[in-house]
């Protein structure tokens, strides 16, 4: 069990970004609104401290598209910081046109806290910093819902690498969210080494459970040459979902690179648009339902007339 713990440890521990790889400060002083010192002004982006069930402070930023009809709640993976995931979030906003809520968890970045080691033998240390980054999506969403309004519906959970884990706790939750993105998703932290049939009870971000619990579509991205996680995690995952939206299966790709593909973000906008015309059918049907009932309604209330 040593040569488990030690393995998982160097594949799957949080690595963040030390030093940060940016700071939070208030523009003009105290008194100013939250920036991040490598972001340029003018950006169209707002910073969040946001406060966990834990009592930590996690940073947030909510990229703001004028013409988005979806919100991505970005779920990154372990060795990177909002610091250097702020071009690819600026790319996603533009090519997608969607609004984008990313976040570092726990003890990244300017977040204060703990992040997550996984030491798989020791149940009692593990628990508390899994649970860390679950913490750190509820206060995320809880932030969204609050200060921007944004309904289930226009939600769509993305999650990369690790942070599959904490995207799935949340999706399986929502009942109404109007997508899921799983991109180098895996399937639980002990399948990573070793292709257990069943879920051991010291493993942690037992995915390959959550996602059955999920309603809404799902689309997973994984690199079939990926070296961390390999691609059949996803190719599971896929075939658990409930709503299968057509994956994504990178040739050559790796854990790390996918987004260097055009084929990336060329099925990214396609399922994007897929999720908007499924939505405005929806709408449609609904509509459609409330004027039957109406329409009934008054009839039967014509019906009662007459027979006075």
């Amino acid at each position: 069990m040593g040569n488990v713990t030690s393995s998982v440890a160097a594949r799957f521990a949080f690595f963040p970004p030390e030093p940060a790889t940016y700071e939070v400060f208030r523009e003009g002083g105290g008194e100013g609104p939250l920036c991040l010192s490598r972001l340029p002004p003018g950006k169209n982006v707002e910073v969040h401290l946001v406060e966990t069930k834990a009592g930590n402070r996690v940073v947030a930023t909510f990229w703001r598209h004028p013409f988005a009809r979806f919100t991505l709640l970005y779920s990154h993976g372990n060795a990177a910081d909002l610091g250097q995931m702020l071009d690819l979030f600026h790319e996603l906003r533009s090519h997608l046109r969607v609004n984008i809520m990313s976040y570092d968890y726990s003890g990244y970045g300017a977040s204060t806290g703990k992040y997550l080691v996984l030491l798989v033998t020791c149940r009692h240390s593990q628990k508390p910093s899994e649970f860390n980054t679950y913490y750190d999506i509820e206060a995320v969403y809880d932030c969204l819902m609050k200060e921007y309004e944004i309904r289930q519906e226009d939600l769509i959970l993305y999650g990369q690498s690790v942070g599959s884990g904490p995207t799935l706790h949340l999706a399986a939750r929502l009942q109404k969210l109007g997508g899921v993105v799983l991109h180098s998703a895996i399937l639980s932290g002990i399948r990573v080494l070793y292709p257990v049939k069943v879920t051991l009870w010291f493993d942690i971000f037992k995915n390959i459970d959550k996602i059955r619990q999920v309603n809404c579509p799902v689309l997973v991205i994984h690199g079939t040459s990926d070296e961390i996680v390999d691609w059949t995690h996803g190719k599971r995952l896929w075939e658990l979902s409930k709503e299968k939206y057509d994956p994504l299966w990178i040739k050559g790709g790796g854990h790390c690179n996918l987004e260097t593909f055009p084929q990336f973000i060329k099925h990214l906008r396609k399922f994007i648009n897929a999720m908007e015309k499924l939505t405005l059918v929806k709408q449609i049907t609904q509509s459609s339902l409330s004027t039957s009932a109406v329409t009934e309604v008054k009839y039967n209330k014509c019906l009662r007339l007459g027979k006075r």
